[in-house]
């Protein structure tokens, strides 16, 4: 399928930017944000915990999981039994890069057992110098002391962790139906086919909706601006969470829940690099390794690889050790960005007053 009838009149193209109004005063994202990071020139960059997500090994299980489906299909014994899968709502392919959540059931399952194991060996470490301590500052025997401090300290202090730790994993290992629950929904799409943001809404006047229609707010890519947000953690460390906020209304994603706020402003530098060139149509997809199954169904991509001779399988047949080396010269791109020191080259199309 040619460009002209593949993407859609909207689709965002970094050279075809139309000319807009001038921005709103936008007095509630001055709360949030303070960096507003700038259009264009971007670097072929990710940040580097979202690229170790697709590694060769998971990209060779899921085609063999694809093709015994597929052989499946093909003897009559595939179960397409709706029932039997779950929508998460997560798409990330050639056409949408949409977002959502676990449910709060799901993540409690998960915390017991992350949680509970993080807790376990944090207070085992712990735990080793108050037992020589007690045991050297006691006047009982060392076993006698030794029992004491088993039963009455350790038998809890290192008993509950370890029996959230070892529930939630039987859980998640062996009763999976238990705490693998659908989301309400998505709760962001970025589609490239169409040059769209959408932010699902599911409330109405600050409540929620009781009939289960879910709203949708639409704009164009070019109308959204990143913003760097910081704000302190509990130990009063900056912490930096990329934002995409809507030039002219209160629409707003948080990117805090696929990026982890992190001191560091590069991560959401380089991810703000990355949102761009996955929504610009004028260039290839990002050369990532959960795209490179879809590569040849986006035109734009499709031809950029014709012309290059890029081989189809670059990423899943990469090796282990190959793949943590590009890990590795990935963090390093991302730590070397220059995203401060480029022009705005969205200024040309809109101007703006804060």
């Amino acid at each position: 399928m040619s460009q002209e009838y593949y993407y859609s009149e909207t689709a965002y193209g970094a050279t075809e930017v139309p000319q807009q109004e001038r921005s709103s005063e936008r007095s509630w994202i001055m709360r949030f944000a303070k960096i507003r990071l700038p259009w264009g020139n971007t670097d072929e960059v990710t940040a580097a915990n979202l690229l170790e997500k697709f590694s060769p090994t998971k990209l060779r299980l899921h085609e063999g999981f694809k093709k015994e489906r597929e052989e499946q299909i093909a003897t009559n014994k595939y179960d397409s039994n709706p029932d039997k899968f779950i929508d998460f709502h997560i798409r990330d392919d050639h056409e949408r890069f949409r977002y959502a959540l676990l449910p709060t059931s799901s993540h409690f399952w998960m915390y017991m057992s992350g949680g509970g194991r993080f807790m376990f060996f944090l207070l085992f470490i712990a735990s080793i110098p108050a037992y020589f301590l007690g045991i050297t500052t006691g006047n009982d025997p060392i076993w006698e002391s030794t029992k004491t401090i088993f039963i009455q300290v350790f038998s809890w202090l290192l008993g509950l962790p370890l029996l959230s730790w070892a529930i939630g994993s039987i859980v998640i290992k062996h009763f999976p139906s238990l705490w693998i629950k659908p989301s309400r929904g998505p709760i962001w799409e970025l589609n490239r086919r169409t040059g769209l943001v959408t932010v699902f809404d599911y409330k109405n006047n600050g409540e929620y909706k009781k009939n289960g229609t879910i709203g949708e707010l639409t704009a164009p890519f070019y109308e959204f601006d990143a913003y760097i947000a910081t704000s302190p953690d509990s130990q009063g460390m900056p912490m930096n969470v990329l934002y995409l906020a809507h030039r002219y209304r209160n629409i707003m994603i948080n990117f805090g829940a696929l990026l982890c706020p992190g001191p560091e402003v590069q991560p959401a530098c380089a991810m703000w690099d990355y949102i761009q060139n996955y929504m610009d149509v004028s260039r290839p997809l990002p050369d990532l390794p959960q795209y490179e199954e879809y590569r040849h169904l986006d035109p734009s991509t499709a031809e950029h690889d014709r012309l290059t001779g890029r081989n189809p399988r670059f990423w899943i047949d990469m090796d282990d050790a190959t793949f943590k080396q590009v890990v590795n010269e990935m963090r390093e791109r991302v730590n070397n960005i220059d995203t401060f020191r480029r022009p705005n080259l969205m200024a040309a199309y809109v101007t703006y007053v804060d």
